[in-house]
């Protein structure tokens, strides 16, 4: 199963922006893939997607990394063995020789790694979820209300998540999941005007709102129209170092200036008002003793999310692991560039009994990798976005196919 050809192409993503895409083959007619996705909210210490300047696609053209991966990665991994997956990676990562692949391109060397473990799974006419040995549907978290960098609106906090943690199986929660959505999308019609109905980067709609309180109460109001009270949590993207002012050290919120102490007794009255399952970075990316203090004071209510604090690579999560900094992980891996260190990072946190919640990103693209990766590595939950617009939808019905090979096997953990 060696690798025969590596190709890499610039396609476009969700947002009308270039990303990489590779096909690998190997020998034994295996074939692999994939495309890197491209984050809005992205963490200080991420891979870097490499860009080539200038004037074309007003400087976001990708092909300084599609010629790496033609000219200098796929040479240099040709006639390797495509299992052991860390092999690759590693080989890439030693001909970058940068801790966060400015050279060739985070963005390259994604696209790279996902192909190369699509087209193990295929020379082994395997599915990927099942060459990576797993069985369970994740829990999923959908965002329907998009603020901050994701959105033109007044809100602080980037995305307002229904989360179906109580449902019988996968598709009985996606089932609830889109009828919340549209019975949202007419309340906020009713309310605000046709514009309401406008979504942002992931599918969310992007309502004229200023408050989190707003969006809440228009979130738990769908909620209880569908009569899902029973089953349905909702969780919070605070993305909170979007909204820091460093300078000050103080947080922006609903209109207000909060320090770390008033801004985490602010979520601890939401926690109080509303059945919040999960929120992600509540405080700014470097406050590791922030994230410390939130956690041991909430974390046995919420699940507390490391996601910028984190970003995928396995030193910092080690380190808030150390800290009791969180209780679960984002995973998304164009954040640290391979799928061998992503595997590394959720393996730290599910050693120490916390949760793994594999993501998407704002700019996505119909690539449905994530879904298998979810499932085969058996995290608990996974981040697609709104049950609306294509690149999201592949993923959702990416996983209902899955579901009809595995079952009905559902996370449980709320």
């Amino acid at each position: 199963m060696k690798i025969k050809s590596v190709f890499a192409r610039e396609i476009l993503d969700s947002r009308g922006n270039p990303t990489v895409e590779v096909d690998l083959r190997t020998g034994s007619g295996g074939f692999g893939r994939d495309s890197s996705p491209s984050g809005a909210s992205r963490g200080l210490h991420e891979a870097v997607e490499l860009r080539d300047g200038g004037k074309r696609y007003d400087g976001k053209g990708v092909m300084k990394a599609v010629d790496n991966v033609n000219k200098i990665i796929g040479p240099a991994i040709y006639d390797m063995e495509v299992s052991p997956q860390e092999d690759i990676d590693n080989k890439m990562r030693e001909l970058d020789g940068t801790p966060n692949l400015e050279r060739l391109g985070g963005n390259a060397v994604t696209a790279v790694s996902m192909a190369n473990l699509r087209a193990a799974a295929s020379s082994r006419k395997m599915a990927l979820y099942d060459f990576l040995g797993g069985s369970t549907l994740p829990i999923p978290l959908l965002n329907i209300i998009n603020g901050g960098k994701h959105a033109g609106n007044g809100l602080s906090v980037q995305e307002f998540m229904i989360i179906p943690a109580k449902a019988g199986c996968y598709s009985d929660g996606l089932e609830a999941s889109t009828e919340i959505y549209h019975e949202l999308k007419n309340r906020l019609v009713r309310k605000y005007g046709r514009a309401a109905r406008n979504v942002g980067d992931e599918g969310g709609f992007a309502p004229p709102m200023s408050k989190s309180r707003e969006a809440l109460d228009s979130i738990m109001e769908s909620i209880e129209e569908c009569g899902y009270s029973r089953i349905m949590g909702i969780g919070l993207d605070a993305a909170a170092s979007s909204f820091y002012r460093e300078k000050d050290e103080k947080y922006f919120m609903d209109g207000e200036y909060l320090d770390r102490g008033e801004l985490i007794e602010y979520y601890g009255g939401l926690l109080e008002e509303y059945p919040l399952y999960s929120i992600e970075d509540p405080l700014f990316e470097e406050d590791f003793e922030g994230f410390a203090e939130f956690t041991k004071k909430y974390g046995n209510r919420v699940q507390v999310v490391g996601d910028d604090l984190t970003v995928t690579n396995p030193e910092r999560v080690a380190k808030a692991v150390e800290m009791k900094a969180m209780n679960a992980l984002l995973v998304k891996i164009n954040q640290i560039g391979t799928v061998t260190q992503a595997r590394e990072a959720a393996d730290l946190v599910v050693k120490a009994g916390m949760q793994v919640v594999v993501s998407h990103r704002s700019g996505e693209t119909d690539d449905s990798f994530i879904s298998d990766f979810a499932v085969g590595i058996g995290a608990s939950q996974i981040k697609i976005g709104a049950p609306a617009r294509g690149e999201r939808t592949a993923k959702y019905n990416r996983l209902l196919r899955i579901q009809e090979k595995v079952g009905k096997t559902y996370a449980k953990i709320w």
